[in-house]
């Protein structure tokens, strides 16, 4: 992640002056056809258990494809702008994800590349939203919207995605992870010293 800025920022506003909400032009700012060549090439990777096919087929509408990426079951590139994502080196994106790279509002539609870095992971369900880069290493837990860039190394989760703190919360904390399970075990009757999941690695899986 090199670009500074917001999402916003990097995001290209098309107006659609008029009485009708933008997506009831989209025609004009996509080709159907591209549309429909697109959304075929899509459907069938979604259901392709190849990796190799699903790489190959995002290729060849636009979608920047590192090496040794994979797409779970059911991923979703942007249907109308494929070519502006970008997806590095063994990056995982999850079962069912959606990265989009459009949003039609009533007086515009904005695009925006999304970026997802080497060896990031997007979990399950999760959805990103135009203009945003995931740094290299960051995890995006299951079923999270990403509102925001996330920093090389960085675990987010929820709605919005915020950083997960050392304690497994969201929006940081003074609690350290360790002062934390022995505070919970206590209130549950567990003695304390024992081993405790990591509920982090659960939130990431794909």
């Amino acid at each position: 992640m090199t670009d500074e800025g917001t999402r916003h920022d990097r995001l290209a506003r098309h107006p659609t002056p008029g009485p009708r909400n933008s997506l009831q032009s989209w025609p004009n700012a996509r080709s159907p056809l591209v549309v429909a060549r697109n959304y075929t090439a899509i459907v069938a990777a979604r259901v392709s258990p190849s990796l190799r096919v699903k790489n190959w087929l995002l290729r060849r509408i636009g979608v920047t494809v590192g090496e040794g990426v994979s797409w779970g079951l059911e991923s979703t590139p942007d249907v109308f702008w494929p070519d502006l994502i970008t997806v590095e080196d063994h990056a995982i994106i999850g079962y069912d994800a959606t990265l989009l790279c459009h949003e039609f509002l009533q007086d515009e539609y904005r695009t925006g590349e999304v970026v997802v870095g080497e060896r990031a992971m997007i979990g399950a369900g999760a959805v990103v939203l135009p203009g945003v880069h995931i740094g290299a290493g960051a995890q995006v837990a299951a079923n999270s919207l990403v509102v925001e860039d996330v920093p090389p190394g960085a675990t987010v989760a929820g709605v919005p995605a915020e950083p997960v703190s050392r304690s497994g919360g969201r929006g940081g904390g003074d609690e350290t992870r360790g002062e934390a399970d022995e505070s919970r075990k206590a209130r549950e009757g567990d003695e304390p010293g024992e081993s405790s999941e990591d509920e982090s690695e659960d939130a990431t899986q794909s």
